[in-house]
């Protein structure tokens, strides 16, 4: 009998130091960037703000460039932001490159360079040209464009240099993607609006090597 509690107490010491040993290997990959943020540490973080970063890590994911130094800040409106924002840019119905377009528009309106950089890899691959993205980089109207594209490029191109949109950009918006693609995709680019305003302010870096593409703000 004393055999076997040693036994068992054995394995259950082994078992605490397996799991400390995940925490401990977890811990250091989960390597954080920012500016005026300044970037936390796993050991440092509260209960609340450890449940958001052990989220995160359970993904898999192989960096955490972006918004989640700044987003540990408030990881209670962070965990309530990500169903929408999940909504939005992956089950809505609107075609992903459009959606894109939108959110390049945002950044090249703010000069959200870490913005534009990270979303620039997603819109090749949602279907976007790199002479496209760079256009747009460049504040020129991308030639050619498909007739979905050029109504949501001068719809919010329009709306963001106006603050509003003529008749003739909503009609055409309207009837080639449909009421429910304005209401979505206005939503959108007010998350990224949020988005990009606070990459700013944080003056967050680029990654090493990265350049900036963005000359000013629109």
């Amino acid at each position: 009998m004393r055999g076997n509690l040693i036994a068992a107490g054995a394995l259950f010491a082994l078992g605490v130091v397996s799991g400390a040993a995940v925490v401990a290997t977890a811990a250091p990959d989960f390597v954080l960037r920012g500016g005026r943020f300044r970037p936390l540490s796993y050991a440092e973080l509260n209960p609340v703000q450890k449940a958001f970063a052990d989220a995160e890590i359970a993904t898999g994911r192989k960096s955490f460039d972006g918004p989640t130094n700044m987003y540990l800040r408030s990881p209670e409106m962070a965990k309530a932001a990500r169903p929408i924002t999940r909504y939005l840019r992956f089950e809505a119905p609107t075609e992903h490159k459009l959606k894109e377009i939108v959110i390049l528009l945002t950044a090249r309106f703010w000069g959200g360079q870490y913005v534009w950089h990270s979303h620039r890899q997603f819109a090749i691959e949602a279907g976007l040209s790199p002479a496209f993205i760079d256009a747009m980089a460049a504040a020129k109207r991308p030639v050619p464009m498909t007739a979905d594209e050029a109504a949501v490029y001068d719809f919010f191109s329009e709306l963001l240099a106006t603050r509003q949109v003529s008749d003739g950009t909503f009609k055409a918006m309207v009837d080639r993607l449909g009421e429910r693609a304005v209401v979505e995709l206005v939503t959108l680019m007010g998350h990224y609006h949020a988005n990009t305003a606070l990459f700013a302010i944080d003056r967050y870096p680029l990654p090493d090597g990265a350049k900036s593409e963005i000359e000013k703000p629109m």
